[in-house]
C-alpha cells in the first residue's frame, strides 16, 4: 500500500451502521477508505476472491463466526491479510483472547482514537510485509535473469551513426523487448533512454566518435524498457569504422555480481524505513560512528540535517498517508544527489541525516543549497492532489573539537536552527567552532606543529594529474601540499590548514608551495603544475614582489607555472588580486580562478583579471548528470570563457556519465577521482636545502 489508492476494507458485521462508522473515523483519520459490507460467511469468501481487500474488521458481537472461523476462511485466500477484531467494550483479558484467537487486536467501538490507531500500524505492517515479499520476489527474478546470462553468452550490441540505431542483435531485441529489427532500424538511440541520461550519453557518443572515450568505462543510464519502471544499464563503448563510415558500438555490461540470498535481503530490509529506504537512526549512526574513525582520502566528512518546512501545515493539507508519500519523493530526490560513498539515515521524525565526503565544509553547504533550490521547484503529484514543499538544510564539517558524535551533530542540528530561525529555504553552515574556546586550544597546538614543519622542511608537495577531454598534448598537474608529522605520517591539508588559515600562516606555506612547484617542474618533464594562493597571500603587499624576486632566475620556463586563485577571494580582493597576477605575469606565470561558477554567473570578472584557466567549481558536479538547469549554467561558463579565449577545467570529476556530458558540453580539462585516484605524495620536493620560516615570510630575501 503506497498510499496513492483507497484502502480496501471488509467489515464483517450484520449491522450496516458499522460500516459507515469505520469508514467515517478512518476518513477523519486521513484515510481513503472503501468499506465492502459482509454480513454473512458466503459473502466473504465472494469479496476476498473477487476484491483486493487489504484489511479485515470483525464485529464480534455482530457476525455469525467467530474470530478463529474467520481467520481460517482468510487463510484460505490471502494469508498475510490482517484481521481486527472489535466489540462494544475491550478489556485486556478480551484483548489476549482475541489475539490468542488469530486477530491482531480487539478495538472498541467507543474508542474511535485507538481504532484509527491500531488500523495505521496495521496497514504500515502491511506494507512493510508486502515489500519484504516484493524483495524476495526481485531476489528471485535476479537469479532468474542471471541463469538466462549464463545460458545465452552473446552481449546485447547496437551500433549507432550520428545518434541514429544501424544495426541491434537479437540480444539486444530481447533487452529492449523489441520484436524486430524494423522497429529499431532508423530510429534515435536517445527515444530509448530517459531523459535524465540523455546529456550523458549523447557526450560519451560524441567522445567515443572523437576517440577520448575511455577504454572500459561504463556510462549508467537509465533505460525505457517496455511499460514498466525505467531500467538501469552499464553501456561500454566503441568505436568502429564500417563503409558507410565511424559508427559507435553500444554494449550492454551484465551484471556480475551475484544475487544475495533472500534472508540476507530481508535482513538489510529490515535495517531501512520504509517509506525513504534510508538507514533507521540507530542503523546510522552505527554506520558513521565507524565512517569517521577513518580518514577521507582527501577532503574531510561533512554532517548534512535536512528537515521539510512546515510539514504539519502539508500532512494536514493533503492528509497522513500522502504526506508520508511526498516524504518517499524527498528522500529520492536525496538520495540522486548522494556519492557512493555517502550513508544517510531517516534520523527523526520528517528529518534525514547525511554523512558526506566532499572537498570542504563550503562543498557541504552548496550541496545543500542545490537541494534545497530543486525541491523549492518541485510540484509533488499525489492522487489528484498537487503541492509544493520547501526544506532547509544544516551543514558542518568534522572538527577536532568535536570530542563526540553528539556533539558533531549538535553542532549540525544547531545550523539547520539558525536556517529555520531565517526563515527557512535555505543551507545553513556552521561556523561557530572557529570562535570556540577549544578550538584556540587545538590551534595553538597545530601552529607549534606547522611552525615546526616549515623549519625542519617536513611539508611535501601532492600531485593530482589534469587531463584533456579534447586533446593530451599537454600534462597538467594540480599542486597541493602534506604535512609530513614527527613520527614520519602524512597529514591531510584539511586538518592542518584551517588553523594555518585561522593564525595569519598561509602566506608562509604558499611561497613553500611556489619554490617546492619550480623545483618539481625542473626535475619533471611536465607542461604546467597550478598552486594556489590564500587569501592571506592575495592581501599581503609584500607577495607581488616576493614572486617577482624570489622566483625569477636560473633561466626557469615560468609559463609552466599557474597561480590559482578562488573565485570568492578575486572578487571581493579585485585590486589586490589584478597587483599579484600583473607582477606575476611579468615573469610569465599564468592565472587561474578556481572554484569559479557556483554562486552566480561573474563573467564580468572574467574581463577584469582575463585568467588563462576558470576551473569549474566541483560542487556543480554533484547533480551535473541528471540537473538540467546546472548542465546549462556549465554550458554557459564555457560559452563565456570560449568567447575570451580561456581554457575550462572541471573539478572533482567523479565517473564516466560526469565526464561524457563535460566532453559534450565542451569543456577542455577535467580533474579528480575519475581522472586520477587521490594524490600520490611525491617523497623529495627537490630543495637544494630547508626554507626557514624566517627565509619565506622576508620579501626581500635573495
Amino acid at each position: 500500500m503506497n498510499g496513492r489508492h483507497s484502502i480496501s476494507i471488509a467489515v464483517l458485521t450484520t449491522n450496516q451502521d458499522d460500516v459507515q462508522l469505520i469508514n467515517s473515523t478512518l476518513r477523519d483519520a486521513g484515510h481513503a477508505a472503501h468499506c465492502h459490507w459482509i454480513s454473512s460467511p458466503n459473502k466473504l469468501a465472494d469479496t476476498l476472491s473477487a476484491e483486493n481487500v487489504e484489511l479485515l474488521i470483525l464485529n464480534c458481537d455482530r457476525y455469525p463466526d467467530g474470530i478463529r472461523q474467520v481467520v481460517k476462511q482468510k487463510d484460505r485466500y490471502n494469508p498475510e491479510l490482517p484481521v481486527i477484531a472489535m466489540q462494544d467494550k475491550a478489556e485486556e483479558s478480551d484483548i489476549e483472547n482475541a489475539m490468542r484467537a488469530g486477530a491482531c487486536d480487539l478495538i472498541s467501538m467507543r474508542l474511535k482514537n485507538r481504532m484509527q490507531s491500531v488500523v495505521s500500524r496495521e496497514l504500515r505492517a502491511l506494507r512493510v510485509e508486502r515489500a519484504l515479499n516484493s524483495t524476495l520476489q526481485s531476489a528471485t527474478e535476479y537469479k532468474r535473469q542471471l541463469k538466462a546470462q549464463r545460458d545465452y553468452s552473446s552481449s546485447s550490441i547496437a551500433l549507432v551513426q550520428e545518434g541514429i540505431f544501424v544495426d541491434v542483435n537479437d540480444s539486444w531485441l530481447q533487452t529492449f523487448k523489441v520484436r524486430d529489427k524494423s522497429e529499431l532500424i532508423g530510429m534515435p538511440v536517445m527515444d530509448n533512454f530517459e531523459s535524465e541520461s540523455q546529456a550523458a550519453l549523447k557526450g560519451a557518443l560524441i567522445a567515443t566518435i572523437k576517440g577520448k572515450w575511455q577504454k572500459g568505462a561504463k556510462l549508467v543510464v537509465k533505460a525505457h524498457i517496455d511499460t514498466g519502471d525505467a531500467e538501469e544499464l552499464h553501456l561500454q563503448f566503441s568505436k568502429i569504422d564500417l563503409d558507410e563510415g565511424a559508427c559507435v558500438q553500444i554494449r550492454i555490461t551484465p551484471r556480475l555480481q551475484v544475487a544475495e540470498e533472500p534472508t540476507k535481503l530481508v535482513h538489510d530490509a529490515l535495517k531501512r524505513d520504509p517509506t525513504m529506504l534510508f538507514f533507521h537512526r540507530a542503523q546510522f549512526l552505527e554506520r558513521i560512528t565507524k565512517r569517521l574513525k577513518r580518514k577521507p582520502a582527501s577532503g574531510t566528512h561533512c554532517l548534512v540535517y535536512i528537515k521539510p518546512d512546515s510539514f504539519g501545515d502539508l500532512k494536514n493539507k493533503i492528509g497522513i498517508l500522502a504526506s508520508e508519500e511526498i516524504l518517499g519523493m524527498l528522500a529520492e530526490e536525496v538520495r540522486k544527489r548522494m556519492h557512493p560513498r555517502d550513508v544517510a539515515g531517516r534520523f527523526e521524525g520528517t528529518s534525514i541525516m547525511v554523512l558526506l565526503e566532499r572537498g570542504t565544509a563550503r562543498d557541504a553547504q552548496v550541496w545543500g543549497k542545490q537541494l534545497v533550490d530543486h525541491i523549492g521547484s518541485m510540484t509533488f503529484e499525489i492522487d489528484d492532489k498537487s503541492t509544493s514543499m520547501t526544506c532547509t538544510v544544516g551543514a558542518c564539517a568534522v572538527s577536532e573539537v568535536f570530542s563526540t558524535l553528539e556533539e558533531f551533530i549538535a553542532a549540525t542540528i544547531a545550523a539547520y536552527d539558525v536556517g529555520k530561525k531565517a526563515g527557512g529555504n535555505g543551507s545553513f553552515l556552521n561556523e561557530n567552532t572557529e570562535e570556540d574556546t577549544k578550538q584556540r586550544e587545538f590551534d595553538a597546538i597545530w601552529v607549534r606543529h606547522l611552525k615546526a614543519a616549515l623549519m625542519e622542511d617536513r611539508f611535501r608537495l601532492a600531485q593530482l594529474p589534469i587531463a584533456g577531454l579534447r586533446c593530451d598534448s599537454i600534462q597538467m598537474y594540480d599542486l597541493l601540499v602534506r604535512m609530513i608529522d614527527e613520527q614520519g605520517n602524512s597529514v591531510l591539508p584539511s586538518e592542518f590548514l584551517p588553523a594555518a588559515e585561522r593564525n595569519n600562516m598561509m602566506k608562509n606555506i604558499d611561497r613553500w608551495m611556489l619554490k617546492a612547484a619550480v623545483n618539481f617542474c625542473g626535475k619533471n618533464s611536465v607542461d604546467r603544475v597550478f598552486v594556489r594562493l590564500s587569501q592571506q597571500s592575495i592581501t599581503d603587499p609584500s607577495t607581488a614582489a616576493w614572486i617577482e624576486q624570489q622566483l625569477d632566475g636560473d633561466g626557469f620556463d615560468f609559463s609552466r607555472l599557474v597561480i590559482e586563485i578562488p573565485e570568492r577571494d578575486a572578487a571581493k580582493y579585485i585590486k589586490h588580486t589584478r597587483q599579484v597576477v600583473h607582477h606575476a605575469r611579468k615573469i610569465g606565470i599564468g592565472f587561474a580562478l578556481e572554484h569559479y561558477g557556483i554562486d552566480q554567473e561573474r563573467f564580468q570578472i572574467l574581463d577584469l583579471l582575463k585568467p588563462d584557466y576558470i576551473k569549474v567549481d566541483g560542487a556543480l558536479m554533484h547533480t551535473l548528470t541528471t540537473d538540467k538547469t546546472v548542465q546549462e549554467a556549465v554550458s554557459k561558463i564555457v560559452k563565456a570563457a570560449r568567447k575570451r579565449n580561456i581554457k575550462t577545467i572541471a573539478e572533482r570529476v567523479e565517473n564516466a556519465n560526469a565526464m561524457a556530458v563535460l566532453f559534450q558540453l565542451g569543456l577542455d580539462f577535467m580533474q579528480g577521482h575519475y581522472v586520477h585516484e587521490p594524490e600520490v605524495v611525491l617523497e623529495d620536493t627537490g630543495s637544494a636545502a630547508p626554507n626557514t620560516l624566517a627565509g619565506l615570510a622576508t620579501a626581500n630575501n635573495g
